[in-house]
C-alpha cells in the first residue's frame, strides 16, 4: 500500500517537471496555499506559506521522516538559492500515526503557517519561483497533494529583461499571405499506415497468426449458416479495432487538462526516454525469448470467462482476449508506434492504433467470407520465431535512438553521431549473421533450406550495415541523406571538426534578442527556427534542405538566422525563471531556456511542433505565415523569397 501512494506521489512530482506542465488556478491546491516574502538582516529573506486547513484533513509539518520520505519539501528551480530554515509558525499537534506504526510525528489542522529562511548566493531575483510538495492524510487516506508552485516578489531583487509575448506579432495578418495554413504534424493518413504496417507485422507473431484459423473455424462452423458466422467473424474483427482505438481516448480526456505543448515536452523529456530505452530493452529480451512480457493472467481468465455470453458481448470478450493473450508480440510493436508519435497529440495516437488494430482484426472478417483462402496460409513453425528475434534487433535499434534522444538534450556526450551509428551497424550486422544461422539462440530452429523472403532479408540488413558504415567517418560520404534526421547531428560528432561543417549554416543559438539587434543593425528580416535536440524532422530540415544551393544562398547572405531550442534544458537565470499566465488563462513555470522558447512559441505563433520557422521584421511584424517541415528545397527557397519580398514592402 505504502509502494503504491509513494509511486502517486513520484508521478505527481514528475508531472510537475515535466516542462510545459500548466497548473490551473481551481487546482493549486486543496490547502489553499498563499505566499509572501519579508526581507531579513543579513541579506536573508523569510518565505510564509500560509493556509486555512481543509476540513478534515491532517496535514504532516515540515523536517520529518515519513518512511525515507520528507514530510513536505521546499525546492526552488535555481540551486543558488539555498534553505537555511523550514519550520511551523506556531504550535503543532503530535500523535501516534497508525499509518506509519504508531510513530510520533506531528501534524497541523486548522490554520497555519509555515516558515523557510532562505538567502541567495548569486544574483537576487525580483520574482521568487519555487515549488512546495507536502503529505496529508484524511482518516485512514493517505496521499501527497498536488505540488504547488509558487511565486512571490523578493524586494530588492533584479527585474527580468526577457519578454515572451510581443503584441506585435500577429500572425494571423503577414505581409505576405505565403506559408502553411495552422500547424503541420505528421498526416493523420501516413501515421494510420504505419499503424497499418505494424498490426501486419504483429499479424505474423507466434501470438497471433496462429489464432487466425482456428477463431475463423470457430465462428463459421458454430454458426448454423454461413451468413451468421460471416456476421460474427465480421463482428470480432470491428471489436478489436474498437478495443485498440479505445486504449487511446485518455489521451484525449488528458489533453484538455493539461497545456498544449505537453505531448513534445514529454516525448522530449530526458526520464521518458531514458524509461523507453528501458522498455525496449525488455521489448527486445522478450523477443529474443529470455522471458514472456503480458498481461495479468488473471485479467485473461476474467475476459476469457465472459466470451461464453450471448452472441455480441461474447464476441467482444473473446477480442478482449485475443488482445489480453498476444500482449506479449503486440505490445512492443504498438508500443514501439505510440511513442515515436506521442509529440504529434492525441489524434495522431489514435491514427496509428487504429490502423494497428485494423491490421489485426480484419483477416479475422476476410478469412470467414472466403475460407477457401485459409489453404494459403503459410503453416506456423520456426519462421515465426525468426521474425521475433529480428524484431528484437529492431527494439535494440530504437532502444538506441531513445538513448541518444535523452543523450542529445543533456549532452552527456555518450551516443555521439559515430556511436549511434556504430550501434545500428553492429545491430544490421547481428541480424544478418542469424538469418545465416551464425549467430543462434536457445530457442531457434536450424535452417534447413534458404527461402527467397530470408535471402531477401539477409540482402536488405547487409545493404544497411555497408550504407551505415561510413557513417562514422569524418569523409563527405558521412552524410547518410536516406538516414537523415535519425543519428544525432553532425555537429554532435566525435571528431572536433566534421567535414562537413567546413562550410554551412552556423545559426544563433538561443538568443533572441541578440538576433534581433543584428537584424536591426544589418536591415534584414529575421529568420526564426524553432526546433528541438530530439526532433528528427528539424534534423532532416538541416541536412537535406539548408544545404541545398539556393536555400543555403538564400539563408546565409539575406537573413538573420536564430534557432530557438524547445527542448534545451539548460536553467534560465534565476532573474529570468516566472510564474507566466498564457493567453488562455492556464498558468506555467518558465524555468529552463526550454521553457521559455515553447512558451514563446505558442504565445506567438501558435504551434507546439517542430519545426516551425517565422520570417519577422527588423520591428517585430510577422512578414509572411510560418513554415512547417518541408522537405522540397524549391519549395522552402520560394517562401523565404515571399519574405524578401514582404520585407521589401515594409
Amino acid at each position: 500500500m505504502r509502494v503504491a501512494r509513494l509511486c502517486s506521489l513520484f508521478f505527481l512530482l514528475f508531472l510537475n517537471q515535466v516542462p510545459g506542465f500548466s497548473q490551473d488556478k481551481s487546482a493549486v491546491s486543496i490547502f489553499s496555499w498563499t505566499v509572501k516574502s519579508n526581507k531579513l538582516p543579513a541579506g536573508k529573506y523569510e518565505v510564509l506559506f500560509n493556509t486555512p486547513g481543509a476540513a478534515g484533513y491532517q496535514l504532516y509539518a515540515p523536517s520529518q521522516d515519513l518512511g525515507g520520505t520528507a514530510s513536505a519539501d521546499l525546492s526552488f528551480a535555481d540551486s543558488s538559492i539555498l534553505i537555511d530554515s523550514f519550520m511551523v509558525v506556531g504550535s503543532t499537534q503530535t500523535i501516534h500515526s497508525a499509518i506509519f506504526d504508531n510513530k510520533l510525528l506531528r501534524i497541523n489542522e486548522g490554520p497555519v503557517q509555515w516558515r523557510a529562511v532562505i538567502h541567495f548566493k548569486n544574483t537576487i531575483p525580483a520574482n521568487l519561483l519555487g515549488n512546495l510538495s507536502v503529505f496529508y492524510n484524511k482518516g485512514d487516506e493517505f496521499a501527497p497533494d498536488i505540488p504547488y508552485v509558487f511565486s512571490t516578489t523578493i524586494e530588492g531583487g533584479v527585474a527580468s529583461g526577457s519578454k515572451i509575448k510581443i503584441n506585435s506579432i500577429d500572425i494571423k495578418h503577414p505581409v505576405n499571405d505565403c506559408g502553411d495554413e495552422g500547424t503541420q504534424n505528421k498526416s493523420l493518413l501516413s501515421i494510420f499506415f504505419l499503424g497499418l504496417l505494424g498490426g501486419l507485422i504483429a499479424l505474423i507473431t507466434p501470438c497471433v497468426f496462429p489464432m487466425i484459423p482456428v477463431t475463423v473455424t470457430f465462428f463459421t462452423k458454430k454458426s448454423q449458416d454461413r451468413k451468421k458466422g460471416i456476421i460474427n467473424a465480421v463482428l470480432y474483427g470491428l471489436f478489436i479495432f474498437l478495443i485498440y482505438v479505445a486504449i487511446t481516448i485518455p489521451f484525449h480526456v488528458a489533453s484538455k487538462a493539461i497545456s498544449p505543448e505537453i505531448f513534445n515536452n514529454i516525448s522530449t523529456n530526458i526520464w521518458l526516454n531514458l524509461v523507453f530505452f528501458a522498455v525496449f530493452v525488455l521489448f527486445a529480451l522478450s523477443f529474443f525469448g529470455l522471458f514472456e512480457i503480458g498481461l495479468p493472467a488473471g485479467l485473461a481468465n476474467k475476459t476469457d470467462a465472459k466470451s461464453g455470453l450471448g452472441n455480441v458481448a461474447g464476441i467482444f470478450f473473446m477480442a478482449g482476449t485475443l488482445a489480453i493473450v498476444s500482449f506479449s508480440c503486440t505490445g512492443p510493436i504498438l508500443g514501439t508506434l505510440l511513442a515515436n508519435v506521442a509529440n504529434e497529440g492525441p489524434w495522431p495516437l489514435t491514427a496509428g492504433a487504429a490502423g494497428f488494430g485494423l491490421a489485426l482484426g480484419l483477416p479475422f472478417a476476410l478469412f470467414a467470407m472466403f475460407p477457401n483462402w485459409l489453404h494459403s496460409l503459410p503453416k506456423s513453425g520456426g519462421w515465426m520465431t525468426d521474425v521475433k528475434v529480428v524484431l528484437g534487433f529492431i527494439e535494440l535499434a530504437l532502444a538506441v535512438k531513445f538513448l541518444a534522444n535523452a543523450d542529445n538534450v543533456e549532452q552527456w556526450g555518450l551516443l555521439k553521431r559515430e556511436i549511434f551509428i556504430g550501434s545500428w551497424v553492429i545491430i544490421a550486422i547481428a541480424i544478418v549473421l542469424y538469418l545465416l544461422g551464425i549467430l543462434k539462440m536457445a530457442h531457434s530452429s536450424p535452417i534447413k533450406k534458404f527461402s527467397i523472403t530470408r535471402i531477401a532479408f539477409i540482402i536488405f540488413f547487409g545493404a544497411t550495415a555497408i550504407y551505415l558504415v561510413p557513417g562514422v567517418t569524418n569523409t563527405k560520404w558521412a552524410n547518410l541523406r536516406i538516414m537523415s534526421g535519425f543519428p544525432p547531428p553532425l555537429s554532435y560528432s566525435i571528431y572536433p571538426h566534421h567535414v562537413l561543417l567546413t562550410n554551412g549554416i552556423h545559426p544563433m543559438h538561443n538568443d533572441y534578442e541578440k538576433a534581433l539587434a543584428l537584424a536591426k543593425a544589418e536591415h534584414k528580416p529575421l529568420l526564426i527556427d524553432f526546433t528541438g535536440w530530439a526532433c528528427v524532422n528539424c534534423r532532416r530540415m538541416e541536412e537535406k534542405v539548408w544545404t541545398h544551393s539556393e536555400v543555403d544562398s538564400l539563408m546565409r547572405t539575406e537573413f538573420i538566422v536564430v534557432s530557438l531550442y524547445v527542448d534545451e534544458r539548460t536553467k534560465l537565470p534565476v532573474t529570468e525563471q516566472s510564474m507566466f499566465t498564457t493567453s488562455s488563462g492556464a498558468t506555467k513555470s518558465l524555468i529552463s531556456v526550454g521553457d521559455k522558447w515553447a512558451t514563446f512559441q505558442t504565445e506567438n505563433f501558435g504551434a507546439t511542433s517542430q519545426p516551425q520557422y517565422a520570417i519577422i521584421s527588423p520591428d517585430e511584424t510577422v512578414l509572411t505565415k510560418t513554415k512547417f517541415y518541408t522537405p522540397d528545397p524549391v519549395e522552402f527557397a520560394d517562401w523565404l523569397k515571399c519574405g524578401l519580398e514582404a520585407m521589401h514592402k515594409k
